[in-house]
């Protein structure tokens, strides 16, 4: 084991230091709704359009939306912490007591969100404790104009302030 790797929290806390969207894959297997939250999603190719979402290996969620063959990935609103906080627990039915609708594309689509990407699988690739997923994407929807949820450090929301090195130059 190479003792300059970083360790897990290590990792954690400086990739927290990017800011990340959050989202929500979903997915029918056997005619029930499956979903977790996710904020390792991006666009990879404009044509064909594709775009990616990472998975862990040992979550119950993404085996069966692989299984299922396609998915919708719901980009969060900024107030929308009820569903990010629904999806990102390992407890508890997700879908119950929830307003969702089946897309004509087969995986649920969630209410109130930014945009809905329907996929289907296009590539898997093995990534140390995750799966990088490619999704062939079928169909875009922007239900709604509003502010994204965004993680960051650790919580949600950035601060409204910006502090800009004294050293730039803006006249």
């Amino acid at each position: 084991m190479n003792p300059h790797l970083p360790t897990p929290l290590e990792m954690r806390r400086a990739m927290g230091s990017f800011a990340s969207g959050v989202t929500v894959v979903t997915g029918c297997d056997a005619g029930e709704p499956v979903g977790f939250a996710c904020q390792s999603f991006a666009s990879v190719s404009l044509d064909p359009p594709l775009v990616l979402f990472c998975a862990d290996h040992r979550g119950r969620t993404w085996p069966r939306i692989r299984n299922a063959g396609r998915f919708c990935v719901n980009v969060l609103a900024e107030q929308q912490t009820d569903l990010c906080d629904r999806f990102g627990s390992s407890r508890g039915a997700k879908f119950e007591g929830l307003s969702w609708q089946l897309s004509r594309w087969g995986s649920p689509a969630l209410p109130g969100v930014l945009a809905r990407v329907h996929a289907q699988v296009h590539e898997v690739h093995a990534a140390g404790d995750h799966d990088v997923v490619i999704g062939g994407v079928l169909e875009l929807e922007t239900p709604v104009q509003d502010r994204p949820m965004v993680f960051f450090r650790g919580g949600f929301g950035i601060a409204p302030e910006l502090v800009l090195p004294e050293s730039w130059d803006w006249a």
